[in-house]
């Protein structure tokens, strides 16, 4: 039998890529750029400086204002016995939202306090409400939607009780929090079902300060999933160690990993980390941004920037400078990936995709009869894929997603095998071409090629799943 001239296999190039980047003494001013996005921040600030100060008309009240709603929902005291409680938040609404518009859908930032705070402080102090008001009404940042929760079961407690039940507050988010507020108010999540609150994790961020600060990098730790953007304010990483032990190294070395190991920087994710020069407790977050610097190989200005306020101190002042800094780089429209796929997404959900330009078609069988309409979880069986058992419709949806997420993040995902002058005098060879997962520098190298029985190519279930494992081992496939 003569094999059919489809070829759909993996190659994986390695491009190093070289990024600039300061220590923390070299400190350069941010320059503003009110549609700036991730993507694009690069090559527009440093990754570290110094804020830029607020427009002192943003602290007057807009003609656009929003409005401050108190909540409460259901959760446990994660940190002692998991006995019900009833909490509370405060949700910032921006001006013109209607709880009755289905299809309008915002972008949601959780700001966490620290210690002896409350919930709904952020909309209290130093005229952030009004900055917030501000910067929608001037299109700084699009609407979006601000909660202010506490991380106490109950009234502030000493210092040793709230670091306790900070580092706890990771469940009561995924569990209880984030549910109730996205299953009442109009975000990118379709439901608050956990599938549904990842696939738009790209329009989430948490920040807090002092120990909401600390808070902040544990839902990096643990929360990943739900959250694309985060924004530490005067605190380090507490993963490991605490206050006065700080084990910054072993706290950075398990970022790293945690990145690595969930392909974080395809999916993608952002850091903005901020402190005062003047911060009685700075000491921590320089530490934590030498770091974190050291490794800008790696933690690139497209994943982290550490920026401080000059003259800033421990207090809301510097907060509010933080996040009128950090925002506008959050939810820019090529700042991070779409909504992930999921196994109710379509074939032509995929194909149809922008990040698989015109060949998205090659990512299933070509010489077989595959119904656009059917989901990713109907497709994944072996009426598709003769002669290929074990087929996981999850392993579909991972391969899709990385990709994409991929792709999105800038990388080349495919390379066509032909020039376009062979292909239009042979149009078979427009069903070719080598797809590409990104392995690291100075690693092994390795070419899979998919199988079919010399009938079809299946790639899908064949040949990328190796790839991707080979990946996360950083071969160069």
């Amino acid at each position: 039998m003569k094999r059919k001239s489809v070829f759909s296999g993996i190659l994986a190039l390695l491009f190093g890529t070289v990024t600039g980047c300061g220590n923390v003494s070299e400190l350069p001013s941010q320059p503003k750029n009110q549609t700036l996005s991730v993507a694009s921040a690069v090559h527009s600030i440093s990754q570290t400086g110094l804020t830029e100060s607020v427009p002192n008309a943003y602290f007057q009240p807009s003609e656009q204002s929003g409005t401050v709603v108190e909540i409460s929902y259901q959760s446990k005291d994660y940190s002692r016995d998991n006995a019900e409680i009833t909490k509370p938040a405060y949700v910032y609404l921006p001006y013109g939202y209607d709880e009755n518009d289905t299809e309008t859908h915002y972008n949601i930032c959780y700001l966490m306090h620290g210690w002896g705070g409350h919930a709904g402080e952020y909309f209290e102090y130093a005229n952030i409400k009004e900055m917030l008001d501000n910067m929608i009404s001037n299109g700084d940042i699009p609407p979006t939607i601000f909660v202010s929760p506490t991380f106490y079961s109950n009234d502030a407690q000493d210092f040793g009780q709230s670091v306790s039940q900070l580092r706890q507050f990771y469940q009561d988010f995924a569990s209880d929090l984030m549910p109730t507020v996205e299953g009442q108010f109009h975000t990118y999540a379709e439901s608050n079902s956990p599938d549904n609150l990842k696939a738009s994790r790209n329009h989430r961020a948490f920040g807090g300060f002092s120990l909401g600060s600390v808070t902040t990098w544990l839902q990096l730790c643990y929360n990943y999933d739900y959250i694309g953007y985060f924004l530490p304010m005067s605190g380090s990483s507490w993963y490991y160690g605490g206050y006065g032990d700080f084990q910054i190294e072993k706290n950075v070395d398990f970022i790293e990993q945690l990145v690595k190991d969930n392909q974080l920087e395809e999916r993608g994710y952002f850091i903005y980390h901020g402190v005062g020069t003047d911060d009685t407790v700075k000491s921590q977050s320089e530490m934590m941004a030498e770091e974190m610097l050291s490794r800008n190989e790696f933690f690139t200005p497209e994943h982290y920037v550490f920026y401080q306020k000059e003259g800033g101190q421990h207090n809301h002042i510097a907060v509010r400078e933080f996040m009128y800094n950090a925002l506008p780089l959050f939810f820019g429209d090529d700042t991070m990936n779409t909504e992930d796929f999921t196994e109710n997404s379509t074939v032509s959900d995929v194909i149809n995709h922008p990040a698989f330009g015109d060949f998205g078609r090659l990512l299933f069988p070509v010489d077989r009869t595959v119904s656009e309409s059917a989901t990713l979880k109907e497709i994944s069986n072996h009426s598709v894929y003769v002669w290929y058992n074990h087929i996981k419709p999850e392993k579909t949806v991972e391969i899709v997603n990385h990709l994409k997420n991929a792709s999105e993040n800038g990388q080349q995902i495919f390379y066509p095998i032909y020039s376009e002058e062979e292909m239009t005098a042979d149009p078979s060879k427009h069903d070719t071409g080598l797809f590409y997962f990104k392995g690291e520098s100075g690693a092994k190298f390795a070419i899979t090629n998919a199988g079919g029985g010399f009938m079809y190519v299946g790639a899908m279930h064949d040949s990328f799943p190796h790839a991707l494992e080979l990946r996360i081992l950083k071969y160069i496939i």
